[in-house]
């Protein structure tokens, strides 16, 4: 039997590998012919690709095969949104650990794929240290220090809600910043203090409240990145 995959509606083409495993498994011989390249933007009605093979195999691997395909065009697609929207500044949009379970390395892959840039992709890779953290530490200065005893090659960001955290991670070496909800005021004193303060200065991560509206508008503040849980959390 034959088969067409088509994508009705505009998109970043994203998951060929997971697509062509799916049927593999069930039949090595099945043959997948993609007309698409990998991160290939895409107009409505476009063939992704054709398959021949068993018409058992094919119909047996069709719902988990789109699945894959589905979601992770739908992740690169809306990455590739908010990739574009701060296309024309030295801000980057990074991802988050808000993933879909089972499914971060593949999510990370598309929000990649669609041009943006990964965050960590667990506690084993980096440094994050948050409220929680720091009322468990006793302040901001010894969960730093904590962090640096324990994981001295990894780099160490610190989430700060105010200008006093902020002088206190800056105060204490913190590699990243990330400001939780700041306004652009806000946004903008934290950069200005942060070359003051610290030379060279630290890396400043905006987060919260982003969307492809307000996006523009953090990025020009003059932050290094802003992350967006939404990309990979909201995506169906």
């Amino acid at each position: 039997a034959r088969a067409t995959v088509l994508c009705r509606e505009a998109a970043v083409a994203c998951g060929r590998p997971w697509f062509d495993e799916v049927f593999h498994m069930l039949d090595p011989g099945v043959q997948i012919n993609w007309h698409v390249a990998e991160g290939q933007a895409v107009p409505p009605e476009t063939t992704l690709c054709t398959l021949k093979g068993n018409a058992r195999v094919l119909l047996s691997g069709e719902r988990t095969a789109l699945n894959f395909l589905q979601m992770l065009s739908a992740t690169a697609t809306v990455a590739r949104r908010y990739a574009d929207a701060v296309a024309d500044t030295a801000c980057q949009v990074l991802d988050t650990r808000k993933t879909i379970p089972g499914l971060r390395l593949a999510q990370k892959y598309a929000t990649a794929c669609g041009g943006m840039s990964n965050h960590r992709v667990g506690l084993f890779d980096g440094i994050l240290i948050k409220e929680n953290h720091i009322m468990a530490a006793g302040g901001i200065d010894a969960a730093v220090a904590a962090a640096r005893a324990a994981a001295p090659d990894h780099r160490v960001e610190v989430e700060v809600e105010n200008e006093d955290e902020l002088r206190s991670a800056l105060a204490a070496g913190a590699d990243t910043i990330m400001l939780d909800n700041f306004s652009l005021q806000d946004m903008r004193a934290a950069v200005a203090l942060n070359r003051e303060l610290r030379d060279p200065p630290a890396l400043l991560e905006a987060s919260g409240n982003v969307d492809l509206d307000t996006l523009p508008f953090i990025a020009a503040t003059g932050v290094d990145f802003v992350s967006v849980g939404a990309v990979t959390k909201h995506v169906s």
